[in-house]
């Protein structure tokens, strides 16, 4: 089952459709269950989503491409919206335009476009959540684009997890929820590299 570029910007717009209702709240609230605010959060997702786009158009074998990105402090709770939804356009575009045999360094294992890809509506669900649940709302994750990044990600659980919710699936895989009969993980890592390869 493979993440596309499409995943990432249906994940994207969920996110910032879900954001939107709440762009007059304080967001230096604590976003979810995180020891940062929701601002914070959300820099941390631009980063995070410019850095994998990095990797992909660069193809460092063995590092990060040396690259930060931080949001100005005078940034509107919509404009930090508006910023991890460029982030998010930048990785697609930057998936879309590189053939799937190409690798670049992950720590979790030489990762390609589609994994850095799944790595990216990972952290766009996941973080958008965060910041949804720290300001009073939630995200209603496209469960398809779920099912198929548990399954690229998390291959060594994903055939235990085909009868849940995949969202449910998605955020127990990394620690955020537990599920009937299977406790909250302690420690766990997602898969960059390709199944098989």
């Amino acid at each position: 089952m493979t993440v596309t570029a499409d995943d990432l910007d249906r994940a994207a717009a969920c996110v910032a459709a879900s954001l939107a209702s709440v762009t007059g709240a304080d967001w230096s609230r604590p976003a979810g269950g995180l020891d940062w605010d929701c601002r914070h959060t959300a820099e941390h997702l631009a980063d995070t989503l410019l850095s994998y786009a990095a990797q992909v158009v660069s193809r460092p074998a063995a590092r990060f491409v040396r690259l930060a990105a931080v949001v100005e402090p005078g940034a509107s709770p919509a404009e930090m919206v508006e910023c991890v939804t460029c982030a998010a356009g930048l990785l697609a575009l930057a998936v879309r335009g590189t053939p799937a045999g190409v690798r670049a360094f992950h720590p979790s294992g030489q990762a390609d476009p589609a994994g850095f890809a799944a790595m990216g509506v990972a952290e766009v669900l996941l973080h958008g959540e965060d910041i949804a649940a720290g300001l009073g709302t939630a995200v209603d994750a496209p469960r398809p684009v779920c099912a198929r990044v548990v399954a690229r990600l998390f291959p060594d659980v994903a055939p235990g997890l085909a009868g849940v919710d995949p969202w449910a699936a998605l955020r127990w895989c990394v620690g955020r929820t537990d599920l009937p009969a299977r406790p909250r993980r302690d420690t766990w890592q997602w898969r960059g590299a390709p199944i098989g390869g």
